[in-house]
């Protein structure tokens, strides 16, 4: 397990019996950009959490999280946190102010401010370090190395 696999697992590892909601934010026609949907998407049926791959609009999804008041709402997105690309963050909601740049119309911070003023939850936000975020479909070699950690981790964490 590296430094990286460590911190995440560290940070989540006491979800692991819980009501978990994974919620995937991006663009995949952006490269790096749809980092969160496509961890998602590789952890369909693989995990005991539920997925929920809002694309560009999580917006949408907000009464949906809501209904199913999971204790814990992990977030994944590739935002702009001025590290090496694919480095793997695990932020707390009150860090998600400026210094972190979305690519997506709602802002982190206010999607999980509108969630939590109306259920009790822990909210868990990973950032993923975007290399590049043009329209292109393909993935920079380092996301994907961190989407693949990720994939790791949480297999491990909400194994069946």
């Amino acid at each position: 397990m590296n430094a990286s696999e460590k911190e995440v697992f560290d940070r989540l590892a006491s979800l692991q019996n819980s009501k978990t909601v994974i919620f995937g934010i991006g663009n995949t026609l952006k490269g790096d950009d749809g980092a969160g949907c496509i961890v998602c998407r590789r952890l369909s049926g693989k995990i005991s959490a539920e997925l929920i791959d809002a694309g560009t609009v999580p917006e949408n999804y907000i009464q949906v999280v809501i209904r199913k008041k999971p204790q814990a709402l992990v977030v994944i997105d590739a935002v702009d946190f001025k590290a090496k690309p694919g480095t793997i963050k695990v932020f707390e909601p009150e860090q998600l102010d400026s210094f972190i740049i979305s690519t997506h119309t709602l802002s982190p911070r206010i999607f999980i401010e509108m969630i939590c003023s109306s259920i009790e939850v822990d909210v868990y936000f990973i950032g993923i370090q975007p290399a590049r975020i043009e329209l292109t479909e393909q993935i920079s070699e380092r996301v994907e190395q961190a989407i693949g950690l990720l994939e790791k981790t949480l297999t491990k964490i909400f194994s069946k």
